[in-house]
């Protein structure tokens, strides 16, 4: 999906609602678990219920690869729901933090953007950038796919390396991410995490990087402020994704998830609404 796709997508959906697809079958209704595949199943159900309120689905891919084989199935079916059932209608992140050497991430990339490869056919995939620009170049050759790269992360750790501040620029050491990054992608094929926690810092982002797409996380179950994203994230085009995961898909153990799932992502839509 291309940027101008994904605009409008946002428009029209009055929405920039990213549903993280974070599936535990320890915590996924009981009566699904007699289901042939119940982290499928589990997804299927989310993904019709909010489906018109969501610009984007991003299943982490943790919860799927420690499943073995069956996990990586259980991904393929979701993705090949999505794209089968309502191809254009939605947004679709690979949350995997990928980085290594060239090599390795072609293959890392051909593993989540080459569906003759591995069956999967994502839209985007998240990239650490701590190895540079080789490891991430290989992620970009892929026409109408997006890099997201790791900036400012959500996690209390991230102050360990991402907030120490260089003494030959000054520069804090997300913000040498955001500046040496922009040479090797553009606002069309490159995005940025930041974090809902660190609200604070986008409008210093902002000025680094005006007019690219940030996926923001932890709205919601983390603690995150929508109203504090959307006052210093928003730009001319949106320019936001902002992700809640367990907020919504875990609502409800009941069998009435998936209701409960629609009525949490209605409330975070009309906020964007309004927004908008």
């Amino acid at each position: 999906m291309n940027k101008s796709d994904l605009i409008s997508l946002i428009r029209r959906k009055h929405s920039f609602l990213c549903i993280g697809l974070d599936t535990d079958p320890a915590k996924i209704p009981s009566h699904l678990l007699d289901a042939e595949d119940p982290i499928f199943e589990f997804n299927k159900v989310i993904i019709d219920a909010t489906i018109d309120l969501a610009v984007a689905y991003k299943p982490n891919l943790a919860f799927y690869e420690c499943h073995g084989v069956r996990g990586w199935q259980s991904l393929t079916k979701t993705i090949q729901y999505i794209n089968n059932t309502y191809e254009g209608e939605v947004f679709t992140i690979a949350d995997a933090k990928r980085g290594d050497i060239g090599n390795t991430s072609k293959q890392y990339a051909k593993a989540v953007f080459d569906p003759n490869s591995s069956g999967l056919d994502f839209d985007a995939v998240t990239v650490a950038p701590y190895m540079g620009e080789d490891s991430v170049k290989p992620f970009l050759e892929f026409d109408g796919k997006w890099v997201i790269l790791l900036a400012l992360t959500s996690n209390k750790g991230s102050d360990d390396f991402q907030m120490m501040t260089s003494n030959e620029t000054n520069f804090r050491f997300f913000e040498e991410v955001l500046i040496k990054s922009l040479s090797w992608g553009t606002e069309s094929n490159m995005m940025y995490v930041v974090g809902a926690t660190k609200a604070e810092k986008l409008q210093e982002i902002r000025q680094l990087i005006p007019d690219h797409f940030l996926l923001v996380p932890g709205v919601g179950a983390q603690g995150g402020s929508l109203e504090e994203v959307a006052q210093y994230g928003l730009n001319k085009d949106c320019g936001l994704l902002v992700n809640s995961s367990r907020g919504i898909i875990y609502a409800s153990s009941g069998k009435d998830f998936a209701k409960k799932a629609r009525e949490e992502a209605v409330t975070l839509q009309k906020q964007m609404a309004a927004v908008l």
